[in-house]
């Protein structure tokens, strides 16, 4: 510590404090590190600060948070080696450019210097590292003559990269998970039927883009009523076997003295009762998917069978010696977890490993946030058209309600609760009283039961109007706190307490030739 403070003078290690207390704001990343190049410019002097996240995979550098330089409709990147940019991210070394303008590296692909006398500035340029990784660039101008040791310079500099390295590497991860789906959604995207913007359910939609074409064995892992099978069905419908059928069993709803046949089929005469020959599920999915819910209800037998299914791609149905051969790509859903049904000798410890290759996991409504007010909405227009209901909307009263239940029967729960709302409903409007009992609130008192609805609809009215500012700023947080005639700090605090993403309302912004 006596070391690191010998090291900075009194101005310089208060600015690298108010750099710390900057990065301990709930802000979003970006805002954090546009605020970061701010106090830089503010209190070090150095000018036109610009962050450059690394891309892991193809080395690119882009440039992606600057301060006094304008990146609006640009995006400008830097490949390996590519000037000075480039270079600090090759050789992961700091580089120091005393006189720029007479610096043949130096490209100004933003063109923030045109107009200024490169003779008079010098650049400094660091890079960010994270785990003993290049994560991202940082650099600066800073006057000519306002510089009296470059060394001491870039040490500054470098000591501002290692406080916000953590907040890079996150966000250099948000944005090539982000780009990843932008490709991916240029292809194709997973079904309609599936609706959530919660981190929870993007990352769902990731991981079908990542495994529908293929054909891995998928285990779907949800309470009941999450959507296992809609799940399953997006797979299907986004793999390359989409013409094929997709055959849906229910291993909960078949008998066990039924269930082998069922999957595998039998021969006429296998036993009482099979007066003919019967094609079992996995026969008919030949070519497609087979989607095995509550697949931990197979009885012993039936685990056998499909473990060697999974093994050898062949089985035999009942009273046959014949070995029929199939081409079905497997997935099965759950809604106990598994290894418990192990530990209690219910299911089989080799199947587990056969079936769980690539699991997902979808998250309970109740985890979901405002997504269950977007699939409310979604029920209430279809329903309100099957009833031809001239139904619109959603009181706040019940929105209230449906973000504080705790929805045991998920998303089932919530389209059987529109569902009856919308058949009781005679207006427009779904009220309290349309709701069945388990979701009528009971206030304690009147008073309290006014003052919650008036802040309800008072912070229903201040949402609607944060979205619509970011809407039309295209998500950025400062226009829209102008927009709005308020400061920047007060909208990123209402947004991060509403839980808005300001980043969904971003367009993705052109690229030009490197």
């Amino acid at each position: 510590m006596d070391e690191f403070m010998s090291s900075h003078n009194y101005e310089e290690l208060a600015a690298l404090h108010a750099v710390a207390k900057i990065l301990a704001q709930p802000w979003d990343l970006r805002d954090q590190l546009e605020q970061v190049l701010s106090e830089m410019d503010l209190r070090l002097g150095m000018e036109r600060g610009m962050i450059a996240l690394l891309n892991r995979d193809n080395g690119e550098a882009w440039l992606e948070v600057a301060h006094g330089i304008n990146l609006e409709g640009i995006e400008i990147s830097y490949q390996m080696g590519e000037g000075i940019t480039g270079k600090v991210a090759q050789t992961g070394r700091p580089m120091a450019i005393p006189n720029l303008g007479q610096e043949a590296l130096f490209l100004d692909r933003t063109g923030a210097r045109r107009s200024l006398n490169r003779e008079e500035l010098s650049f400094l340029c660091v890079p960010i590292l994270y785990d003993a990784r290049v994560v991202g660039i940082l650099s600066a101008d800073k006057g000519y003559k306002n510089v009296t040791s470059l060394d001491r310079e870039l040490a500054l500099l470098s000591s501002v990269a290692e406080l916000i390295a953590k907040a890079v590497h996150i966000l250099a991860l948000e944005e090539e998970n982000r780009r990843l789906r932008r490709l991916i959604n240029q292809g194709k995207t997973p079904s309609m039927d599936i609706i959530g913007h919660s981190k929870g359910m993007q990352e769902v939609f990731g991981l079908i883009s990542h495994v529908a074409d293929s054909n891995t064995t998928v285990l779907i892992n949800g309470e009941t009523g999450a959507g296992k099978e809609l799940i399953a069905r997006a797979i299907h419908i986004n793999s390359s076997r989409s013409k094929g059928p997709l055959i849906q069993v229910n291993c909960a709803a078949i008998p066990d003295t039924l269930i082998e046949s069922e999957l595998f089929g039998h021969e006429k005469g296998a036993f009482t009762g099979a007066v003919r020959q019967h094609r079992g599920r996995f026969e008919e999915a030949h070519g497609g998917s087979i989607f095995l819910d509550e697949v931990s209800e197979l009885s012993a037998a039936a685990q056998a069978k499909l473990l060697r299914v999974l093994q050898e791609k062949q089985f035999q149905p009942l009273g046959s010696p014949r070995l029929v051969k199939t081409d079905a790509r497997v997935m099965a859903a759950t809604n106990r977890p598994l290894e418990e049904c192990i530990s209690a000798g219910q299911f089989r410890k080799d199947l587990y490993y056969r079936l769980s290759v690539f699991p997902i996991y979808i998250p309970p409504l109740r985890e979901r946030g405002n997504d269950i007010i977007l699939l409310a909405d979604h029920f209430v227009i279809k329903y309100a058209k099957e009833m031809g209901k001239p139904v619109k909307r959603i009181s706040t009263s019940v929105i209230e309600a449906f973000l504080g239940h705790p929805w045991p029967g998920n998303v089932r729960e919530l389209e059987n609760c529109i569902e009856r709302a919308v058949l009781l409903t005679e207006g427009d409007a779904i009220e309290m009283i349309h709701l069945p009992p388990s979701l009528q609130i009971k206030p304690r008192d009147g008073d309290k039961k006014e003052a919650g609805r008036f802040n309800t609809v008072i912070e229903a009215q201040e949402r609607s109007l944060i979205l619509d500012a970011l809407k039309e700023t295209q998500g950025n947080q400062s226009q829209a706190a102008k927009l709005l005639g308020t400061t920047k700090r007060i909208m990123q605090y209402k947004i991060h307490k509403m839980g808005i993403d300001p980043r969904r309302f971003k367009q993705p912004r052109p690229r030009t030739p490197a």
